[in-house]
């Protein structure tokens, strides 16, 4: 699939900042089975410093300062990005839970894609006894971790209510699985923490869903705004499995991955300090529009849709 992105974010304040510093995970990167083809981030005032990069797992980074009087801050994208299914292997051919933990605390990889950064803890996801022994009815040690996930992933998605407005950003997994409902993002956090207290690797992702779904196909909760979803490892062999708890379903061509991190700190949009005084709104818009399904056996391609205009 290859599908043209616009993702829009606006900060509306009060009064007048003269002064702030910004850094935006925005920007889409290669992964495996996806292409960027072209991206580019445009902010509105510019900024009077600007510098792009990588963080430590990967994700492209623009670190920016305004220091001149604004009212509002608008950062945009606009990306074409290419799609390609990875295969799943069969459930049952996977390694079992108990290999996978063994594998995990035994590696002496350290890189950013390693599992020994997704075990434990972090600044969002603690580890409640509470959610690992809801995660454990799933997870027996014996039993293929493809389909642990699965069960917890499906388990999670009829358990819990999707309400947008019951929780916020700062809400904690635990708060989430008390009132069974939440978002995308405290989904995620839910299964993540489930999956860490029993020692599998899970991490977190951020990213896009198509807008609007293929004809007979129910449109995708989360495709409205930036989507979250988990990455699971699933031992050397396999590898990171990406899971959606929020639609219940293993991450498809549909799913644009932005950032990966061990929470949804690691990977905010947009995070920063500015100077100022009184509130302020955010507004976001994400439009995910499919241009073009590629014929992989034949190199060509199949016009699906206009592209965004500018």
């Amino acid at each position: 699939m290859l599908y043209d992105v616009r993702h829009e974010t606006a900060y509306t304040y009060a009064t007048p900042v003269p002064y702030g510093r910004h850094l935006a995970r925005m920007l889409p990167v290669d992964r495996p089975g996806q292409r960027v083809l072209a991206a580019a981030l445009t902010i509105d005032p510019p900024p009077a410093e600007w510098e792009d990069g990588r963080d430590f797992f990967d994700n492209a980074v623009s670190r920016v300062v305004l220091d001149g009087p604004h009212q509002k801050l608008v950062l945009t994208v606009r990306a074409r990005i290419e799609l390609e299914r990875r295969p799943i292997p069969a459930p049952e051919a996977a390694p079992t839970v108990a290999a996978v933990r063994r594998a995990a605390f035994a590696s002496d990889d350290f890189g950013p894609r390693a599992p020994v950064h997704q075990l434990y803890a972090s600044r969002i996801v603690s580890l409640p006894s509470a959610i690992r022994d809801y995660a454990a009815e799933s997870c027996p040690d014996d039993r293929p971790i493809l389909a642990a996930a699965i069960e917890l992933m499906s388990r999670i998605h009829a358990d819990f209510v999707y309400e947008p407005g019951a929780t916020d950003v700062k809400t904690l997994p635990l708060m989430a699985f008390e009132m069974r409902r939440g978002v995308c993002q405290d989904f995620a956090h839910v299964m993540i923490a489930g999956l860490r207290g029993l020692g599998i690797p899970a991490a977190y992702v951020s990213g896009y869903l198509r807008t609007t779904p293929p004809p007979g196909r129910p449109r995708l909760e989360g495709s409205d705004a930036t989507h979250a979803w988990v990455s699971v490892w699933c031992g050397e062999a396999i590898g990171w499995v990406d899971f959606d708890p929020t639609n219940d379903m293993l991450t498809s061509v549909d799913h644009l991955t932005l950032a990966i991190g061990r929470d949804y700190a690691d990977v905010a949009p947009v995070a920063g300090v500015i100077v100022g005084s009184g509130g302020q709104r955010l507004k976001v818009g994400v439009d995910v529009v499919p241009v073009a399904v590629r014929d992989a056996t034949k190199g060509a391609e199949k016009p699906v849709a206009a592209s965004l205009s500018p």
